[in-house]
């Protein structure tokens, strides 16, 4: 997103949002009078439950900012909605991946659905696996930054792969990786 762009206020209901700048920071408002700035590093989550309204923007008037949102379908419907934005350093996912969301884990944000956020930063030649969290959850891994091979598959910066029906996921790093780990319900 460009600097000073954004969306206007929208609505939004029965979703679990993810935002996870990767560059810049994002200007966030919503319909409870929360005002908030999300900096890369931070990752904020939102319920918008039985319903919300809310603004994006780029916090700066100049300098672009990149993010990934994700949306994943709540266990719950009509919660009262929510928000939640906490900072994870990355010295907490070097070599290691960190889970920064999830339904079970106070050092992470709580998230209405049995699923699992988690990232990492792997050095060269490294090999991280990631082990499942519950039978029956498939897994989206995604390649923020740097080169890895997993399942067969060789991925670069910003590749994708699904996979369902494991328990391990087993990555060789060719290069140093940022890697977010999406781990979901399949039904």
């Amino acid at each position: 997103m460009q600097g000073g762009e954004g969306f206007d206020t929208h609505a939004h209901n029965n979703m679990e949002i993810v935002s996870i700048p990767l560059q810049g920071a994002l200007e966030h408002r919503d319909s409870t009078g929360r005002h908030e700035v999300i900096c890369t590093g931070d990752v904020q989550i939102m319920s918008a439950g039985s319903g919300i309204a809310h603004s994006e923007f780029n916090h700066s008037e100049n300098d672009p900012v990149q993010f990934l949102q994700i949306w994943i379908f709540p266990k719950e419907r009509n919660i009262t909605p929510r928000y939640e934005q906490k900072t994870f350093p990355e010295s907490g996912f070097h070599n290691v991946f960190q889970t920064v969301v999830a339904p079970d884990n106070s050092n992470a944000l709580w998230i209405n659905q049995d699923a699992y956020l988690s990232l990492g930063i792997f050095d060269e030649n490294k090999t991280p696996s990631y082990a499942m969290r519950r039978e029956g959850n498939g897994v989206y891994l995604f390649v923020i930054e740097g080169k890895i091979e997993v399942a067969g598959e060789m991925l670069e910066r910003r590749d994708a792969i699904g996979l369902n029906e494991v328990s391990l996921i087993d990555i060789l790093v060719k290069e140093q990786a940022k890697i977010l780990i999406i781990e979901v319900p399949m039904k």
